[in-house]
């Protein structure tokens, strides 16, 4: 009992205590949200999906926040299968939810889990070990090759598997990280025009009609209001409905019977908008913004590349995932099914997020010298 105790004492005294206490606000805010969204449905499986999963989440951040993130590097091999394997079983055994035909899911018979939302974390591990092992020759073309070829991999699996949101987030990760690695601004800038340069074959040839027409609707959302763009015509009603204040928690006249379609997954922001209005929707994209610049935060303040880099992998994922998923619903950006982070109803995404937390809270803990212990002799 004194070694638990101790245990506890030295992650207590050790952790970043700000990043677990914003963490676990977001996430509490995220849980209301979800049982205000399905209140309709007449039952408390989401809710209680989340509230499990974010006790699991804890527990699983604080497991992997207590091993130093350099012996989690070690193992980079074990975390290519573990995030690799079951994205690739989808293609054979995977489920798509209702109203989809995006099979991206594995039915696991007692709930469901999407395998790309592991794969973002153990990318995070596999590419930051990779970027800081060749870091002092990562602007030679040779060694920029093969770190392109392993960004490339997430990104084209998760493509061919339909879900062209989370490779997205892949992409922003990956510049991210390659930024924080010292990639030169010369090709950033050449990717840049490159991709521009392409886009016309990207838009004709690579993206399909329904792709296409949702890019279009979004420069006139009433365009198609009972097809492709009923979700975001939907979800701009109720955030007018929402105005400053909101219409009261448990009120929306949307958000209460299923107005809004996935008002407690990708477009529980607009749900938050009806019912607790613009300073509510404010109050999600504090706590984001706050958790995202504590891991930029102790990013600055490692002084090992590894680290560094694996809380910028984990702060481009959630810049990617805030703005893809906002811009989502206000109609800024076409629907891709990308969910906020802590706060969308999934129990794989949320304790996902939270292993990325855990990450982070190992860099903060072993960032720089050898940490001494309660438990250890003086």
């Amino acid at each position: 009992m004194g070694r638990i105790i101790a245990r506890i004492a030295d992650f207590i005294r050790e952790t970043d205590k700000l990043m677990v206490i914003l963490c676990v606000v977001a996430t509490s805010y995220g849980c209301l949200a979800v049982y205000s969204a399905t209140r309709y449905l007449d039952t408390m499986r989401p809710l209680l999906v989340q509230v499990i999963g974010l006790l699991v989440g804890i527990v699983a951040a604080i497991v992997i926040s207590s091993v130093d993130f350099d012996k989690i590097s070690k193992y980079w091999y074990l975390l290519v299968l573990l995030g690799v394997i079951p994205v690739i079983l989808t293609f054979f055994i995977g489920w798509a939810p209702e109203g989809t035909d995006d099979r991206a899911w594995l039915d696991l018979g007692f709930t469901t889990f999407q395998p790309s939302e592991l794969l973002k974390i153990c990318f995070i591990v596999t590419f930051s070990t990779h970027l800081s092992r060749v870091k002092p020759t990562i602007n030679k073309l040779k060694t920029l090759i093969l770190v392109c070829l392993h960004a490339a991999f997430p990104v084209l699996l998760i493509h061919l598997q339909g879900d062209d949101g989370t490779a997205l987030v892949f992409a922003v990760m990956v510049l991210c990280m390659m930024w924080a690695a010292g990639v030169s601004w010369k090709y950033f800038v050449l990717a840049f025009t490159s991709l521009v340069a392409a886009s016309p074959l990207i838009y004709f040839v690579i993206m399909n009609d329904e792709q296409r027409a949702r890019l279009i609707n979004i420069f006139d959302i009433e365009s198609d209001i009972m097809g492709s763009t009923y979700q975001q015509y939907r979800g701009r009603m109720a955030l007018a409905n929402g105005g400053f204040t909101g219409q009261g928690l448990f009120n929306g006249s949307l958000t209460q019977v299923g107005g809004v379609p996935e008002g407690q997954n990708d477009f529980i922001f607009v749900s938050i908008g009806e019912e607790l209005g613009f300073l509510g929707c404010m109050v999600v994209l504090l706590l984001l913004v706050a958790i995202s610049l504590r891991a930029v935060n102790i990013a600055r303040n490692c002084n090992k590349q590894s680290g560094k880099i694996i809380c910028i992998g984990f702060f481009g994922m959630m810049l990617a995932q805030v703005t893809i998923n906002i811009g989502m619903c206000v109609a800024l950006l076409p629907v891709i099914g990308v969910t906020l982070p802590f706060f969308s109803a999934g129990g794989t995404s949320l304790i996902c997020m939270y292993l990325g937390v855990g990450l982070v809270l190992s860099v903060y803990k072993h960032r720089n010298t050898r940490t001494l212990y309660l438990r250890d002799k003086r």
